[in-house]
């Protein structure tokens, strides 16, 4: 990953060297940035299967899901019938339904018994 960033540094110089006007340096910057390009190329041919084959399965994935995250939807309903989440002192994270004060009872301790 370090010799991809210094390739990477190395194209991104090459144009602002290559302005000097001197033939060897402009030669051999140009020469680094191919080899740099090179690089580049051969790792996005290595990486570009496995990036198909990520994107296959998240596809899939959701395929999967979506048919539960929409039964989720329909019994929450709409977001504006509930407060801000709550993280309870054990860690818990609860969202709770905006009804009326009465209707909710309080344990002993003040909390809410779910």
């Amino acid at each position: 990953m370090k010799v991809l960033a210094a390739a990477f540094v190395v194209v991104l110089a090459c144009p602002a060297f290559a302005e000097t006007g001197e033939e060897g340096v402009e030669e051999g910057f140009s020469l680094l940035e191919e080899g740099a390009r090179i690089i580049m190329r051969s790792m996005l041919d290595n990486i570009g299967p496995k990036l198909d084959e990520m994107q296959d399965g998240l596809d899939g994935a959701m395929q999967e899901i979506e048919p539960h995250l929409t039964e989720l939807m329909d019994m929450i309903g709409d977001l504006q019938n509930y407060h801000a989440p709550e993280r309870l002192p054990n860690g818990d994270i609860i969202l709770r339904r905006k009804v009326p004060e009465e209707a909710i009872e309080l344990g002993p301790n003040g909390e809410i018994e779910i």
